[in-house]
């Protein structure tokens, strides 16, 4: 529902077939954003690695076969014609396996901040260098580390990959705006109509769009009158009538008669290039938090190298500096643990997969990552918490009637029409048991209602006009009907009132279980709405909402989310239509309904497959396993650095103990799988709605606490 409409008069038409949101995929091919190309970059990037990674992995295995250091550690011996495979495909591995990792560390250099990218850059150079010391008698024959050369770039490539793929997996939202346009439009020159490219059409412009056809322009109607579908743009559920003198919007639907628009505006300076100037704004600005595990390896570098120079300096001072050289590699080859490098990647694979199973599509990492953090969470009202269609709320019969009578006899009268209106009286019928008679003579008239004849009986049901035409009052209860902002529908029966249906937009039963379980978790509810204050303030009080923004403008929406975040909130919001989208990609994490538009879809960090307003509950639920078990595994993965680089660098040597290289690598893959085997753990969690948000009692044990009504922005 549109704020600033009257809400008891509704257009009331049999046509209004096309309802809802339509398909976009058809016009996907022909969307010009500067954006194509980074989706596509993305795509072959992923791909790129996995290449990489199959390749690496199959130049490994000779590698490490024939490396004598791996081949004394199993007990066998490499013949000596075979001694040369190694060095040369392990230089293979290390130029062509390891150049990802190489310019990453250049490029971590360059910004002075230590990652993940030059701890495998320092670990993979020293340990190549070393091996060739020692295939060619320079070094001792123990740092011969071809075969740890080689599993390190294979594990390392493998854990880039599923971090890259986990990545890359959210498509452009820009791109999704440019296919909500149409291929082609007709314009108007003199009697006859040419077909050109919505590109083409310039200010002044005439064009003719035809019946369920979407709208190529902004534009005001200059001939004809339609119920367009605005839900591409507004999220609200009900078609607005548009007639001459009303300004239209590019890409909207004229969803049951045709218009004439003169285009007002094209290009940038349309509604949609706005919408996607303010998605790409957002998108660019959103603060991309640093990754744990970036900072893991910023602290395990300075470790290993400050372990490395002590080392160095110690054997030095104790008169070996040939042991010096052997352990101060050793040192530094270890500290990169092959763990570190799979601990957050083999989490979010496993969580994303889960979440997936459950019908939540992760197409953000961060999202993931911070969902756990949110302490506001802002729904937008219509297809969200509500049903996004009208339904039959209440029957009031006029005296002398039931209320099962009155609506059996709007149902009948209604059974013909298409109308959304019409859908939700038969529905409510049906639903009750009710018996629809035939009826005849069905006639519909916009904005007045339909008639037909029921048992020889002339049923008319309609708003305002209707009872305007028929010189009849309304009920007493349309007062305070009007009040909460519902739709307001009378039944007449031969020109007397019968009685009165109050229709709105239904709240999900779903809706009351998820406020509740988010209330439980200390996370305040807001609700954001482009409808009136009192059909907000209705739902708001239904549910226990903790506070609500009504009347907001679609393009105000994301500067209301950055109101929030102002305030010091970590914001999730949650919409599924194309005016949420700067709102969704402004927010700390996005979630967009998978029944919503593909641009909100686009834009949001988190898509849930269903409308169920619990899956939100779930994905904080998955963001706080996923995040536990990322720690767990970085402090195994650091824990092994920590114990094993000072036995490597020789500590207990006193004593006589030090670590022997080949027992490092059993500790290294040792912890590669723990690390593997505690991430796959978060496969048990249940993430279905009913277990995450049981479901409240009474409606009313939804609300926690007051209701704090916000102003409307």
């Amino acid at each position: 529902m549109t704020a600033g409409h009257d809400h008891s008069a509704h257009d009331h038409d049999e046509h209004h077939a096309h309802h809802g949101h339509t398909d976009h995929s058809a016009n996907a091919a022909h969307s010009h954003s500067a954006h194509d190309h980074s989706a596509h970059d993305h795509s072959g990037h992923v791909a790129r690695y996995r290449r990489l990674f199959a390749i690496m992995a199959v130049v490994a295995i000779p590698t490490v076969a024939f490396s004598p250091m791996f081949a004394m550690l199993v007990g066998y011996e490499v013949p000596t014609w075979a001694t040369w495979i190694s060095p040369v495909l392990g230089t293979v591995m290390y130029v062509w396996g390891g150049a990802p990792f190489l310019t990453g560390a250049v490029g971590e250099i360059r910004a002075r901040r230590p990652g993940m990218m030059l701890l495998i850059a320092l670990a993979i150079t020293v340990a190549f260098l070393a091996s060739w010391g020692a295939s060619l008698g320079l070094l001792d024959h123990e740092l011969d580390f071809w075969w740890e050369l080689a599993l390190l770039i294979v594990i390392m490539l493998l854990g880039h990959w599923i971090e890259m793929r986990s990545l890359a997996q959210t498509t452009s939202a820009l791109d999704s705006l440019a296919a909500l346009l149409p291929d082609e439009a007709e314009r108007v020159e003199g009697d006859s109509t040419v077909t050109v490219a919505p590109a083409e059409l310039a200010l002044g412009d005439i064009v003719v769009v035809r019946p369920g056809g979407r709208i190529p322009a902004d534009g005001e109607v200059v001939a004809g009158s339609a119920d367009v579908d605005e839900s591409m743009l507004t999220g609200e559920s009900r078609p607005v009538r548009r007639e001459v003198g009303d300004r239209v919007v590019a890409g909207t639907v004229a969803t049951d008669s045709g218009l004439r628009v003169e285009v007002t505006a094209v290009g940038e300076d349309t509604a949609l290039a706005g919408i996607s100037r303010l998605v790409a704004q957002a998108q660019n600005s959103s603060s991309r938090a640093q990754r744990l595990a970036d900072r893991a390896a910023g602290w395990l570098f300075w470790f290993a190298l400050g372990a490395a120079a002590v080392t160095g300096v110690v054997w030095t001072l104790l008169g070996n500096p040939d042991e010096a050289v052997v352990r101060v590699i050793t040192v530094l080859v270890i500290a990169c643990p092959h763990a570190l490098g799979l601990a957050i990647p083999l989490v979010v694979s496993i969580a994303t997969e889960r979440a997936a199973r459950s019908g939540v599509l992760v197409t953000d990492r961060l999202a993931l990552e911070s969902m756990r953090t949110v302490d506001t969470v802002v729904f937008d009202k219509t297809g969200t918490l509500t049903k996004g269609n009208p339904a039959v709320t209440a029957v009031e019969p006029a005296p002398g009637w039931a209320a099962d009578d009155v609506l059996a006899l709007a149902a009948s009268a209604e059974a013909d029409s298409e109308h959304p209106l019409a859908r939700a009286i038969v529905s409510a019928g049906a639903e009750r048991g009710l018996t629809v008679r035939s009826a005849t003579d069905f006639a519909s008239s916009a904005a007045v209602g339909v008639s037909a004849r029921v048992d020889g009986r002339l049923v008319r049901v309609g708003g305002p006009h209707l009872l305007d035409e028929e010189a009849a009052a309304e009920l007493p209860v349309a007062d305070d009907w009007r009040d909460e902002g519902a739709i307001i529908l009378h039944v007449l029966v031969d020109g007397v009132v019968v009685g009165a249906l109050r229709l709105a937009d239904a709240v999900r039963p779903e809706s009351f279980a998820a406020v509740a379980e988010l209330h439980r978790r200390g996370v305040a509810v807001v609700m954001i709405t482009g409808d009136a204050e009192a059909v907000a303030r209705s739902v708001a009080a239904d549910l226990g909402i903790d506070r609500v923004f009504a009347g907001v403008r679609p393009q105000d929406k994301a500067s209301t989310i950055a109101g929030l975040q102002q305030e010091g909130h970590r914001v999730a919001m949650v919409g599924d239509g194309v005016n949420d989208a700067p709102a969704l990609a402004q927010a700390d994490v996005g979630i967009a309904i998978g029944a919503g538009t593909d641009v909100a879809i686009a834009s949001a960090g988190v898509v849930l497959a269903s409308d169920d307003p619990r899956s939100v509950v779930a994905v904080i639920e998955l963001s706080a396993a996923a995040y536990r078990k990322m720690r767990q595994n970085l402090w195994w993965a650091a824990g092994y650095n920590l114990v094993a680089v000072p036995l490597a660098a020789g500590v207990l040597a006193p004593v006589g103990f030090v670590l022997p290289m080949s027992v490092g690598a059993v500790l290294m893959s040792l912890s590669t799988i723990v690390v593997a085997l505690n991430a796959q753990l978060l496969r048990r969690l249940d993430l279905s709605p009913e277990v995450v948000a049981p479901a409240a009692a009474e409606p009313r044990a939804a609300t926690a606490g007051p209701v704090r009504l916000g102003t409307a922005r």
